[in-house]
């Protein structure tokens, strides 16, 4: 029995002091909730408004140099815009098809879907090669509707693309297919375009360098928004893809009707011909030898591209993810690639013949130190070497047209050389998904691969070079 010295037990908490507890526990909940509501909303105010006026001079700043030295007035500015809408709406395919095709699935089972994939990618470019710069040429009263040909169809499959992606379809590699040949098909129409737009005081050279720059302004800015659609699901960064597909259809049937002017235009051959021989215009040996020297640097790309994307699931680097390791080489191509535009707009005068041969040498060693010092830090220097190498050996390219070509049969030796160039990056991506998957075999492949192709370029090389002054950019 407890003692009757012991303390009664202390009267449970009347129902009114529970209440007033309770009200001072919430109001000073409240308070805290509210001041920290408080903090946040405007910190996240402040950051809106801050990348707010950031997106806005952006913007403006993009906008005013596509303005610049009479490209409003000629309606190169226009095409610029309307490149930029092309990389990325491009830009959110390439990343809702890196998960579907590449981090999907077994190794073998996506290495021979992919290889099957570029077998039929270069069969239509092999027959379109030859044809499709005298096609431009005979038909160039279309290049408007051509272009937004290509936009409309690639809306159309983006969004079979995304059904497919979302129902595992059969129609997947069919419309990645027809969505990549399409790219390709404008690549080589806007190559064709952009002298006829081109303004009194603006060199080709510096006009394909603001087409090229604007490409990867637009690819910069819709990367994060297809990344961010692509974390629901592959088929919203594709709807993506299709709604900026759609905007660019409008905008290159609304690009000047010069685009379709064909004055003083004649086809050009690849080939030899005799003056009593078969109609057309011989390509100069200049550009024939720049054209051959940038094959390397694009070849290469399309190798890095297929070969990275499987070789780091098999043989990862360390603990790092297999999505970082390709990230880093593929943002330094990104890097080099923005630095050599960046390049060619501030320098004054270039050789291109030295440049293109220098670019391929550049690669060529740099692969072949990757293969020896394999590692994370070479993989950046891969990427920023192979970015940089093409990118000047491309503006090189363009130098080498403008001053080598005369000016009526321009649009068919960039439609050419821009085929051309596309064919060389299927080849190096057909021959990256064949290779076994060991760095150093795969670099050692690469790094022979590059320097042999050296030595025919530069064994190659015209013996007179034709005097004149050297290409301004």
């Amino acid at each position: 029995m407890p003692s009757s010295s012991s303390e009664p037990p202390p009267a449970p908490p009347s129902r009114h002091r529970v209440r007033a507890v309770g009200r001072g526990l919430g109001a000073g909940l409240g308070t805290g909730l509210g001041t920290g509501a408080k903090v946040t909303a405007k910190g996240v105010r402040g950051a809106a408004r801050g990348a707010g006026r950031a997106g806005s001079y952006t913007v403006r700043q993009a906008r005013r140099a596509a303005n610049a030295q009479g490209a409003d007035q000629s309606g190169l500015a226009r095409l610029i815009q309307l490149h930029a809408c092309n990389a990325a709406a491009d830009a959110a395919v390439v990343i809702s098809l890196a998960g579907t095709l590449f981090f999907a699935g077994a190794t073998s089972e996506a290495r021979g879907q992919v290889a099957l994939f570029l077998g039929l990618t270069m069969l239509p470019f092999a027959i379109v090669a030859p044809l499709i710069g005298p096609f431009l040429d005979k038909f160039s009263h279309g290049r408007r509707w051509a272009m937004g040909g290509t936009f409309a169809l690639r809306a159309f499959l983006c969004w079979v693309l995304a059904d497919a992606v979302a129902n595992d379809s059969a129609w997947l590699f069919p419309a990645t297919l027809g969505v990549l040949v399409s790219s390709k098909a404008y690549g080589v129409t806007r190559a064709a375009a952009v002298p006829r737009l081109l303004p009194d005081d603006l060199t080709l050279v510096k006009a394909n360098g603001r087409v090229s720059l604007a490409g990867i302004v637009g690819a910069a800015v819709a990367a994060p928004i297809a990344a961010l659609a692509a974390t629901v699901g592959a088929e919203w960064s594709l709807r993506f893809a299709f709604l900026v597909f759609v905007l660019g259809t409008v905008a290159a049937i609304r690009l000047p009707a010069q685009v379709d002017a064909s004055a003083g235009e004649q086809a050009m051959t690849m080939r030899s011909t005799s003056a009593e021989g078969r109609r057309g215009t011989r390509i100069p040996p200049e550009v024939a030898f720049a054209l051959r020297a940038n094959c390397g640097p694009r070849w290469l790309s399309g190798f890095l591209t297929m070969f990275m994307a499987f070789l780091f699931r098999d043989n990862p680097i360390g603990d790092y993810a297999p999505e970082l390791t390709l990230g880093i080489v593929i943002g330094g191509a990104g890097l080099g690639n923005t630095l050599g535009i960046l390049l060619a707009s501030l320098l004054k005068k270039i050789d291109p013949a030295l440049m293109v041969v220098m670019a391929l040498l550049a690669d060529a060693v740099v692969i072949a130190l990757a293969g020896v010092f394999y590692g994370i830090l070479m993989l950046a220097l891969i990427g920023l070497t192979a970015g940089l190498a093409q990118s000047l050996a491309k503006v090189s390219l363009d130098a080498t047209i403008q001053s080598g070509v005369r000016s009526h049969v321009q649009a068919s030796a960039f439609a050419r050389s821009d085929t051309t160039l596309q064919l060389a990056w299927v080849i190096g991506g057909f021959v990256g998904i064949a290779l076994p998957l060991y760095p150093r075999l795969g670099l050692g492949v690469a790094a022979v691969v590059l320097a042999a192709w050296a030595v025919f370029v530069l064994s190659s090389r015209p013996r007179r070079r034709t005097t004149g002054r050297l290409a301004t950019l």
